[in-house]
């Protein structure tokens, strides 16, 4: 199974971005149950979780993100978004992309946001 992340960037605060996380050597009947899960990390911090999204459509963010960061899926093109509005200096990390289940994590992409 492999994660790939997409749409990091470089955005000033109040900006907006959307990440993608393709899967890909899984096959549906695996994926669409799948809690799939955004993290992201800092240099010198744990790995922390943003956002994560059931099989079921059962949501769960953190505090920080909450009312400007949405997770959903496309579970027909086995990929995971995560729509980020009002973006802050402190969202500022590594995002990546997880597996609950099956444990897969993606290689990361990077977002930066400047004040």
């Amino acid at each position: 199974v492999q994660l790939v992340e997409s749409g990091g960037g470089l955005v000033q605060a109040g900006g907006s971005l959307r990440l993608s996380c393709k899967a890909s050597g899984i096959i549906t009947s695996v994926f669409n149950p799948n809690t799939v899960a955004w993290y992201r990390q800092t240099p010198g911090k744990q790995r922390e979780l943003v956002a994560s999204l059931t099989g079921r459509s059962s949501t769960n963010y953190a505090d920080s993100v909450k009312g400007r960061f949405t997770i959903s899926r496309d579970n027909a093109k086995k990929t995971v978004y995560l729509q980020m509005v009002s973006l802050k200096a402190e969202d500022t990390g590594v995002y990546y992309c997880h597996l609950e289940q099956t444990g897969e994590w993606g290689q990361g992409t990077q977002v930066t946001v400047t004040s």
